[in-house]
């Protein structure tokens, strides 16, 4: 018979499996039956507090996803009910008791891709836009979203307050738009993609190195907006990136959750299907002649996975697509990836000198990519406090057990 401990334990694992695999779900459903995102987000909340209470004792249910969504439907539900008599909602309170949902409006009946339409509707400034939907569809937390894009959490903060106010002030539509209004939003919704594939590839905060639901999920909804935007090369693009670079999880990590850097991985656990159907995407999109970051981007990842072994890769090529990449989208975290290809091209002491042009002193890969290079020059104190430093602006227990390792074997 189990423990009362190993209950709390098992129900504790499962509530937090249940937060990372079901809050963006959850979320995008409540708002759509309801259409308040304050509403929906306070009754997954409290859902979720429900199950934190009943899941030790009363155990796991076979579908905890459905559960928070069913219990958390009730909690909306319970609120409109109290709330209809002081506000003038009885209409609506009404409505929602008797189970009516709206009906289905825009071309893809998915709730999750209308919510990131909803969210990076052009009223939105774009930060507020790419940090709610960080939000609402990959549960990020404040001080998480606040990482990755290098601002303080006050300021991350203030843009969820007023991107939400702003949806229910201006009566943003939760939808799909039509077709003339999709190009003009793709760009920031290709964005929020990459970055939820990005918090799932390498978690900004916990233990594991990889949230594999959210890698998912970003390339569910890639394909999504592929399928509903065909003749955009940047949605294929995009998709081809994830593919190629969804590929080499299996081979990321060793059996203990340790990473394993690109140039150590075992290339034969990287998923061919995946590589070839990302190759293929990149074709694609050759043949049509319109670059794009997200296509360079993609190019990069085919190069990579042409090589066998590490030693084979062409990085002759992939500087050439990098200084592409930089005509076209010249960021700060570009050029740092830039200057690792440039290392391998013309030598550490070359790169090192292009990082001294960078200001990412808050980013932790900048710290990480100048200690590996001046270990590689032999310059072991300055690499120690390289990797001290990147060791201290890392939030991921994976990446920092990594980096310690690195600088312990200096």
């Amino acid at each position: 018979m189990p423990s009362a401990a190993n209950g709390e334990a098992g129900g504790a694992a499962a509530l937090e499996r249940a937060y990372r695999e079901s809050y963006g779900r959850a979320v995008a459903t409540l708002i759509r039956v309801f259409g308040d995102i304050d509403v929906a987000e306070e009754a997954v909340a409290e859902a979720l507090a429900v199950a934190a209470q009943r899941w030790p004792e009363a155990g796991v249910p076979l579908n905890p996803g459905g559960w928070i969504v069913t219990t958390a439907r009730h909690k909306a539900l319970d609120r409109l009910r109290r709330e209809s008599s002081r506000h003038g909602r009885e209409a609506e309170a009404v409505r929602m008791l008797a189970g009516a949902e709206p009906t289905e409006v825009g071309p893809v009946p998915d709730d999750r891709l209308r919510l990131i339409f909803t969210c990076c509707h052009p009223a939105l400034a774009a930060e507020a836009q790419l940090a709610l939907t960080l939000r609402l569809i990959a549960g990020l937390q404040t001080p998480e979203i606040a990482r990755a894009f290098l601002v303080p959490e006050a300021t991350v903060a203030q843009r969820l307050v007023r991107a939400k106010r702003k949806i229910r002030d201006a009566g943003i539509p939760y939808r799909v738009p039509g077709d003339a209004q999709l190009p003009d939003r793709l760009p920031l919704v290709l964005a929020v993609i990459y970055l939820v594939f990005n918090e799932g590839y390498t978690a900004s905060a916990g233990d594991d190195l990889i949230r594999g639901d959210l890698c998912d999920e970003a390339i569910r909804l890639a394909r999504l907006l592929a399928g509903l935007m065909p003749d955009e090369p940047e949605a294929l693009g995009l998709l081809a990136l994830l593919l190629l670079t969804a590929a080499r999880r299996p081979a990321r990590t060793a059996p203990d959750g340790t990473l394993v850097p690109l140039g150590e991985q075992d290339r034969t656990r990287w998923d061919r299907a995946m590589i070839a159907e990302g190759q293929d995407l990149v074709r694609a999109c050759l043949r049509r002649n319109q670059p794009g970051p997200y296509q360079i981007q993609a190019a990069i990842g085919a190069v990579h996975s042409d090589a066998a072994v590490a030693a084979d890769t062409d990085w002759g090529q992939i500087l050439a697509l990098y200084d592409q990449l930089m005509a076209l989208a010249p960021t700060p975290v570009v050029a740092l990836n830039r200057s690792v290809a440039l290392a391998e091209v013309r030598g550490p002491a070359a790169a090192l000198d292009e990082l001294g042009r960078l200001s990412l002193g808050g980013y932790h890969l900048f710290h990480a990519t100048r200690a590996d290079l001046l270990r590689r020059l032999g310059r072991r104190d300055e690499a120690a406090a390289a990797y001290d430093a990147a060791i201290a602006g890392a939030a991921n227990g994976a990446e920092r057990s990594f980096l310690r390792q690195r600088r312990d074997g200096l």
